[in-house]
Formats: structure tokens, sequence, C-alpha cells
């Protein structure tokens, strides 16, 4: 270990509340991996703190007084590009907050607190902190016009299936323009609270062509939709029949990390395996490397994201370290890779 992957990541908490600075403060400052150099209650005071001082990690409150989180962070990773990690309420309207400020380049958004100090949540805001200071900043890219990839019909029972986590709305809203509005459908697991997702959803659905929904138990996939695991307590799987392939819900055994989980997604698309073509993209940790695996067993084909474009390069280079995938590629050249891919076994997307 080197002196500077042992020094503690520098954090500055930014938030209106005093008692919700002050506990982030308690809970961040417990873990030798980061340290608090400073606090501020707004917009103004944020940013004279990120111009006096070298911060690797900014941890900012979506709703603040005079400038909100969302303007400032707007304006910070235009002038100064830094990892952030915001914080929000569990509401409807902080919801499509969230989802916004991951769009505009925020690392991570995580859902304040409605009661007290809780060991597993105090260890995940700081697994989720580090990371994010880890990470190199990245301003969002401007999408590619909608439509411009249309390629025409596709082979029946095509199926592409897709996870992320950290970074991954950002990901998702690169890759999903460039796929045909009339394709195959799309299947994803994105690790993020019930409220996120149903708000990201919306806003996908809003702005793609295709038809966006969170994936309901029973329902039968058809051309152009693409449908978003939900954080309800249970497992998102397909299964393919006589009428496509049709969603399914599997309630979790044990205590498992993540629910729903990519590998639980990808496990049950391996079943018709010749028919799905899989991505994993930028997040932390290892979901579904067990289960690209078993897609290559079954005769799909699995990409990864590369290291150069994730934000957090934990899923794909688990995923790729397995053997069991094709290529890495580049996040601005995913919808490509995986139109070639579907092409490949004759169908096209």
């Amino acid at each position: 270990m080197t002196g500077r992957a042992l020094r503690p990541k520098s954090v500055a908490i930014v938030d209106d509340s005093r008692t919700m600075r002050a506990w982030l403060r308690l809970v961040l400052e417990a873990d030798p991996r980061l340290r608090v150099v400073a606090e501020a209650g707004d917009a103004l005071a944020a940013r004279e703190v990120v111009k006096s001082m070298p911060v690797d990690v900014l941890t900012l409150d979506v709703a603040m007084p005079g400038m909100d989180g969302l303007e400032f962070l707007d304006r910070l990773m235009r002038a100064r590009p830094m990892p952030v990690v915001m914080m929000s309420s569990l509401t409807s309207r902080g919801s499509d907050a969230a989802i916004r400020a991951l769009s505009l380049g925020a690392v991570d958004c995580m859902v304040k607190p409605a009661r007290g100090f809780d060991a597993d949540l105090a260890r995940d805001i700081c697994d989720r902190v580090v990371a994010a200071a880890r990470t190199q900043p990245r301003i969002s890219r401007p999408r590619q016009p909608l439509g411009a990839m249309t390629t025409g019909g596709h082979r029946a029972g095509a199926l592409i299936v897709i996870g992320a986590s950290t970074g991954g709305v950002a990901a998702l809203e690169t890759v999903l323009p460039q796929l045909d509005p009339k394709g195959p459908p799309v299947v994803i697991v994105q690790h993020m609270p019930g409220n996120f997702l149903e708000s990201f959803s919306k806003r996908l659905n809003r702005d793609l062509p295709q038809s966006v929904g969170l994936a309901a138990d029973g329902a039968v996939l058809q051309d152009g939709d693409i449908m978003l695991a939900p954080s309800d307590g249970a497992h998102t799987e397909v299964v393919q029949t006589t009428r496509g392939w049709v969603i399914r819900h599997r309630p979790p055994r044990g205590k498992p990390l993540h629910v729903p989980s990519v590998d639980a997604l990808f496990s049950s698309a391996a079943r018709a395996g010749g028919d799905v073509i899989a991505a994993v993209l930028t997040g932390l940790g290892r979901d579904g490397a067990k289960g690209v695996v078993e897609l290559a067993q079954s005769g799909a084909i699995a990409l990864t994201q590369d290291e150069g474009s994730s934000v957090v390069y934990g899923m794909p280079r688990a995923a790729f370290e397995t053997g069991a995938v094709r290529a890495q590629v580049p996040l601005d050249k995913m919808g490509a890779a995986l139109r070639a891919s579907c092409i490949g076994k004759r169908a096209r997307c």
C-alpha cells in the first residue's frame, strides 16, 4: 500500500441542516478511510470551501435555501469538476431532483436517514463516499439524436439485459438512446431506492421513443419495451414463453446484498441464453459476475463497460475477470456493440 492509498479521503459536507451536518460528520469520521475537512450550510459557503482547500469528495444536500443543490452542482461540474454525493429526501420531488443530479454528474445519491444511527446504514454511507472519492469526475455528454440508430426489425426472441449501479443513471442515458426504438425488449437492474427508480423510469419514458416503465410481475415484453426492475423486495427475472419474454418476480432467499440483483436477472435469462445479449455497466461491487458466467455457458453474449469510461470500475471488472465476457467497451460505443452483437446472432437491435 502506498502512502497515497493509505491517506484518508478528505470530505466536505454541504447541508443547510446543522443537525444533518453533525450526524454525517459523526458517521464519516468514524471511518479511518475518511476525514471531514469542512462544512458549509449553503451554496455560497460551499463555493468558498472548494476554492480554498483540496477536497476529494463533496456530500451535497439537494434542497437548500437560495441556490439549491442542483444549481450549485451544475455550476461546480462546469467550473471545478469533482466527485459529489447527493443527499436527498425520499419524496417524489426529492427523487426527481436526485435523478437530475446524477445526470448532471453526481457520482451517487443517497437517501437522508429518517431515523437515528444505524450501523448498516453508516457503513453503506461510508463505503459509497469512499468509492465516490476514488472516481474521476465526469460531466454528462449530450445524447445522440433519438431515432438515429434505427435498423429495422429483428428476430423474435431476442432480449437485452443490463446491470448497473453507481454511475448507472448517466450511463444508461447514454446507451439507451443508441438502441433501436423498435428493437428487442430491454430489462435493466439499476441499484437505487424505489422512489428514485420510479422517477428515473418516468424521465426515460419522457425522453425516449421506447416505452419505459417498472417491470410488473406477469408483464409480457413487447418490441421496444424498456423495463427497470422495481425495488420492492423481490428479484426481477425473465422467462421465455410462447407469448414471448415474461417478467417474473421472485422473493429472495436468505439475505442477499442486492434485491433486485443483476445476478438473478442474468441467471434467469441464461435459460434461453442463445437469444440474450447482456451488458454490465459502471457500479460498485460484484453483482452480475456470477450471472455472466451462466449466460456465456448457455450461448449468450456478455459485454462490460471499460475502466476508462466507468465511474466505478467494480461490477464491470468483476464480470470481466470471470473470463466469460466477450469484450470491454467504452460507454459511448456500448449501444453500437449491443446492436452488433444482436446482428451476429441474426437479430438486429
